[in-house]
């Protein structure tokens, strides 16, 4: 064991630094010999070849919002099933069961929002959730 507690993540420290370093070098670089060359086009926001309309600081539907929501939660619900799939021998059919079980509650949960229609933007802005 080392003398001291902190040489155990040196390597990481020179990692950090490595990355930082790599990361600064790389945007000072094109500051310095990137062209900078402005024009009236280039000067223009570009909307996915859309000409853009209205301002900008419009708001945004909540609709927006929960859909972003339920897309961070449910990636997260699916993390948890990359350990399981390694321990699945392990588990035997108990764990086989209970991920059974997990797969039907967030189903239940997909199936809820759903039927809300959280996720069909189709509807007019005046309905409700």
């Amino acid at each position: 064991m080392p003398d001291n507690y902190f040489t155990r993540y040196l390597p990481l420290l020179i990692y950090f630094v490595f990355a930082g370093a790599l990361a600064s070098a790389i945007v000072l670089l094109s500051w310095i010999v990137g062209q900078r060359r402005p024009t009236r086009a280039k000067m223009q926001p570009y909307e996915c070849g859309i000409l853009p309309t209205g301002d900008a600081r419009e708001r945004f539907s909540v609709k927006f919002y929960l859909v972003a929501m339920l897309f961070i939660l449910f990636d997260v619900e699916a993390v948890f099933l990359y350990p399981w799939a390694i321990l699945l021998r392990d588990l035997k059919m108990f764990g086989f069961w209970e991920m059974l079980v997990y797969i039907g509650i967030v189903l239940v949960g997909f199936f809820y929002v759903w039927k809300k229609g959280v996720l069909d933007w189709s509807t007019t802005r005046g309905e409700s959730l």
